[in-house]
């Protein structure tokens, strides 16, 4: 019989919210506690225990994992509370406000041998792992270029409702792009230089609302992105994927990887690829591959179960959500800078490498 794993979810929002219902989806997980200190209706009537703050929760529950669903600048301090306590951790991306925090916790998590995950729930979706696999298994060759498009137009009310988001810092960079780039070193690999350029937010808020980047992989490919929240188009994750319902849905791909012997687009799941010799002239022709389709939420809840169970590794670590943002933080730099910006390595003892300023 499977161990049931008993967690608790740290701030009941929205994404804690969706965290919330998808432990209830998943088997062998319940929901043993809230930590919320703003009660709704909606939030008493799960009949879990509720908590104002994790202290308490650890005075009266010993849980077996916590997910972290708070505001950003509350991770590294609930996060090193969780590690004090011996209790594994999914906090939601960013991992912290900065590289150099993060670094605090994935440093704490690794000396005390604690499991830290990081909610790039993406990486859970079936249409990603499939195209990780067509490109792991040679469909279309080595990797030479990456295209990535992230334009949709968010509307005005977005930003009335949470002020902050027209702050300097809170930008699509940051807010966005970081799902985006996760992926991209999830099927490129490693990010040693970037060079970007971005634009001052046509509302007039604080923040950029337009930025582009060019990426070198360590494997030698080049990756252009494109981002931005005052485009009208059909070409972003949340309207191509189906990922999640409240976004309209389109038939396009926001992502293209060419390589040696093919080009893959995503999240279609097309490879294309020349009918005999790899030549200009010979016709050239696209096949769809299987659409796997389930919930990355509960997938990542199943992964998170089987980690803390010892039947599994992260997904996500704490050491690939820390690898993400130094890439988001070189991005923010070389715009800024006008100069291409270096991502130095060194070993992380997980079989990577990576570096924090």
């Amino acid at each position: 019989m499977t161990e049931i794993i008993n967690l608790v979810v740290v701030g009941a929002g929205l994404v804690g919210l969706r965290h919330i219902n998808a432990i209830s989806q998943q088997a062998g997980v319940t929901l043993a506690g809230v930590v919320e200190p703003n009660l709704t209706a909606e939030i008493t009537e799960l009949g879990a225990p509720c908590f104002e703050n994790l202290d308490a929760m650890f005075e009266t529950i010993s849980p077996d994992g916590v997910i972290l669903s708070t505001p950003t600048p509350m991770h590294v301090s609930q996060g090193l509370k969780c590690i004090e306590n011996g209790c594994p951790i999914l906090i939601e991306k960013p991992l912290a406000t900065s590289a150099s925090e993060a670094k605090i916790l994935t440093d704490a998590a690794s000396a005390a041998n604690v499991a830290l995950l990081v909610g790039h729930h993406r990486r859970h979706n079936p249409l990603i792992q499939k195209a990780s696999e067509l490109i792991s298994n040679g469909a279309i060759g080595e990797i030479r270029a990456a295209q990535v498009t992230c334009w949709f137009y968010k509307p005005d009310d977005y930003f009335d409702i949470a002020p902050w988001r027209k702050q300097k810092g809170a930008g699509p960079i940051s807010v966005n792009l970081v799902h985006d780039v996760d992926l991209m070193r999830h099927f490129c690999g490693e990010v040693v230089s970037v060079q970007a350029q971005m634009a001052p937010s046509r509302r007039g808020f604080e923040n950029e609302d337009l930025a582009a980047a060019v990426l070198r992989f360590e494997s030698g490919a080049i990756g252009t992105i494109t981002v931005s929240d005052s485009i009208v188009s059909p070409w972003s994750w949340e309207l191509t994927s189906r990922e999640y319902p409240i976004y309209p849905t389109t038939s396009e791909s926001c992502y293209l990887l060419g390589g040696s012997k093919g080009s893959l687009s995503v999240p279609d799941l097309t490879v294309w690829s020349h009918q005999g010799d790899r030549n200009w002239w010979n016709p050239i022709s696209g096949t769809v591959a299987p659409r796997p389709s389930s919930d990355p939420l509960i997938n990542q809840i199943g992964n998170f179960a089987d980690v803390i169970r010892g039947d599994a590794s992260p997904v996500v670590s704490g050491i690939e959500g820390l690898k993400t943002m130094l890439v988001i933080e070189a991005i923010q730099k070389a715009a800024k800078s006008q100069v291409l910006v270096n991502i130095p390595l060194f070993s992380d003892g997980e079989g990577g490498d990576v570096a924090v300023e």
